[in-house]
Order: structure tokens, then sequence, then C-alpha cells
């Protein structure tokens, strides 16, 4: 299992831990709810019952009265059989006058809850309705309320979280890179060295030759190396030369069943680039190519102008990539080798977005067919 899979299963397990919270406080909040609601019910059919009795019997009420007096937080609203409004208690008194608003409530009580009849004679009968009291509609709306400030705080807490990630991720990789071609110039220094001392020695030029051109790709590597983590140097570039070098250099590093094709319009396109390192690019996502197609196969390369963008379009008929995976194989950590980093699409990444103000992305992918990856590069660059 490799690093990014790790994290997405800590990701996901910390999820399915929060959605479990989340729904345990629901619904417990939910059965405090329905039993505040059967007691508010309770308590407002003892108000009927209160009420029938105050306008029935002419016998000592205090008990009733302090019954009906004692509701301060239901809201009520008593009605006669043909449905004219009596009285009501506990509404809002700015806006009690408003006969809109009381029949508002009306309905919306008779929606809420069933009524209480109140029982005068045979012939007269009154209506008690009933909504939610204050209190009981803010424990119910608590919850939400509570999950909101949670998932509030998580995503705040994630954005913090990751940018520092990602600002201590490229402190490493800036320190990583720079050190790398620290370490690399004193090797390659003593190998010129002694490559001059061969030249004196041998007559081998083929071995000579080859052993200085190995010499100068370190020497390139190190350069690249050195240039992250700062901005690079962009100077007018043919991007068509650029990216014939780096498929030469390919093509003497992969199998001859690899076929390289490269589609290149009959103008030439002078562009904004850092040479070196946009041939890392080419060199990188040509490499997984070359994985895709298992080393025989054939790899095209096209070229077009756009007016305000170059296209760059490398694509194999390989074994695809699945869409869920399309921005997936340019993070971090992500591999599909069992001894690979997943280091070369996220730096071929950064190169493109960061250093030239451009996009790479997956442009088209169909399993067992292939994939085309596109790289836009804009013409202009501000303050180029």
């Amino acid at each position: 299992m490799n690093f990014y899979t790790q994290k997405l299963r800590w990701k996901f397990l910390l999820f399915i831990a929060a959605v479990i919270i989340g729904v345990s406080s629901l619904w417990y909040t939910n059965i405090l709810v329905r039993k505040f609601a059967l007691e508010e019910k309770k308590r407002i059919e003892l108000w009927a019952e209160a009420q029938e009795q105050v306008i029935k019997s002419d016998e000592n009420l205090d008990f009733f009265f302090r019954v009906l007096s004692n509701n301060e937080t239901i809201p009520v609203i008593v009605v006669d059989s043909a449905d004219n409004i009596l009285f009501s208690r506990n509404l809002n008194p700015a806006k009690t006058s408003n006969q809109r608003y009381i029949d508002r409530k009306l309905k919306q009580m008779k929606e809420e809850n069933e009524s209480f009849e109140i029982v005068i004679s045979n012939d007269d009968r009154q209506f008690l309705y009933y909504g939610h009291s204050t209190i009981l509609t803010k424990l119910a709306c608590y919850p939400y309320v509570q999950l909101a400030i949670i998932l509030l705080f998580i995503i705040v807490s994630y954005f913090a979280f990751s940018v520092s990630r990602k600002t201590e991720q490229n402190k490493v990789w800036v320190g990583l890179s720079k050190e790398t071609a620290h370490q690399l110039g004193t090797p390659i220094s003593s190998l010129m060295a002694w490559l001059e001392i061969m030249r004196s020695k041998t007559t081998d030029q083929e071995m000579l030759n080859e052993l200085g051109k190995d010499i100068k790709r370190l020497e390139k590597i190190t350069e690249r190396f050195s240039k992250i983590g700062s901005k690079p140097i962009l100077d007018k570039e043919n991007i068509q030369e650029v990216i014939e070098r780096a498929i030469i250099y390919l093509k003497t590093r992969s199998s001859d069943k690899v076929i390289y094709d490269i589609h290149l319009p009959q103008d030439e396109l002078i562009i904004p680039l850092n040479a070196e390192l946009f041939e890392w690019v080419i060199e990188n996502v040509c490499k997984n190519a070359i994985d895709a197609i298992n080393g025989t196969g054939k790899i095209d390369i096209f070229i077009s102008d756009h007016t305000q963008v170059v296209y760059a379009d490398i694509a194999d008929n390989g074994r695809g990539i699945p869409k869920s995976k399309y921005k997936t194989i340019f993070k971090p950590g992500y591999t599909t080798k069992e001894r690979g980093w997943g280091l070369g699409l996220s730096l071929s990444k950064r190169i493109v977005e960061e250093y030239h103000g451009g996009k790479i992305f997956v442009n088209d992918s169909e399993l067992d067919h292939g994939t085309t990856i596109r790289i836009v590069l804009r013409k202009n660059i501000s303050g180029f």
C-alpha cells in the first residue's frame, strides 16, 4: 500500500467517524425533542381542560387559573366551531394586531399538532390549537447548528492544515532539491577530471564520448534540481526543438518497441519556456506513457497553436486511466508501481503550473485504449 492510498484510507475513516458522531447527535436530540413534545402535549391537554372548567364552573377556580397562567412558553390559539379566533396566548405581541400573522400562525399550528376540543355546551364547542414552544424549537434546531459549527471548524482547520502542510512540503522539497544538486556537484567535477585523464591515455573515442554524454546528463539533472524552489528564468524558446531534444534522449533510454511520433505545426512556435525544466516534464509524462504501454506501443506528441496558448498533447495506446483518477495521478505519493515514489507527474504539474503559468491534466482516457495528457502553455506571460 503506497503513501497516497494510506492517506485516502485515513481520510475515509475520519469521515466515517464524523458521520457517526453527527448521526448519533441527531438521533439523541430527536429522542429528546419527541419526549419534550409529548410533555408539551400533556401540558396543553391540561390547559384545555382548565379552560373548559373555568368557562363551565362557578366553583373555586384558583387551581385552574394557575394552570392557565403557568403557560408562558407554548403558543396557543382558541377558535370557535366556525374557526373564528377567540383569543391567543404567547404569540409575538408586536404582531398580534396583524390578522394575517394570526391566520398564518393558526394554519401552522394545525399542521404541527392536533387540536383539543373544549366543550362549553351541547351546541357550543371551542377548539384549542398549539404550536411548538421556543425551547422545543431551539432544541430541535440545536444539533443542526452544532453540526454546522463543527463543519465550519473542520473546513477552516482543514484549509489551515493544508496550507501549513503545503508550505512545509515546499520547504522540504526545495531543501531536498538544493541538497541533491549540491551533493551531485562534487562527484560530477571529479568525473569530468577523470574523463580528461582518460582522454590523454586511451584512444577509444566511442567510450569517451558515451562517458561525456553521461556526465553532461548528470550536469543537466543537477541544474534541474538547483532550479526547483526558485522562480526559473523563462527564455524565448522554440517548443518544437525542446520537445524533440527530450524525445531524442528518451529514444536512447527506451526499448525499440516504443514508437515515438511527433506531429508539429508548419510554423515555429516561440514561447516563454525554461527549456531544462520543460524537457523534464516531457520526459516524466513520456515515462509514464511507457509504463502504461508496458514498454511496447506507440506514443504520439501533438503540438498545436491556439492563438493565445499552445497545446502539447502526449497520447499513448496503453491501459488507460479511470476517470476517478484523473486528478489523483498528479498528487504526490500516488503511484501504481511497486517501487515508485509517485513524484514524476506531481513535479511536472509544479513546473507547468507554478513556473510556467500553464495547465497539465488528463484530456482524455479510455481503459485499455490509451490516455492523452494535455499541457497548455501561454504564449505570453505577464512580466516576461
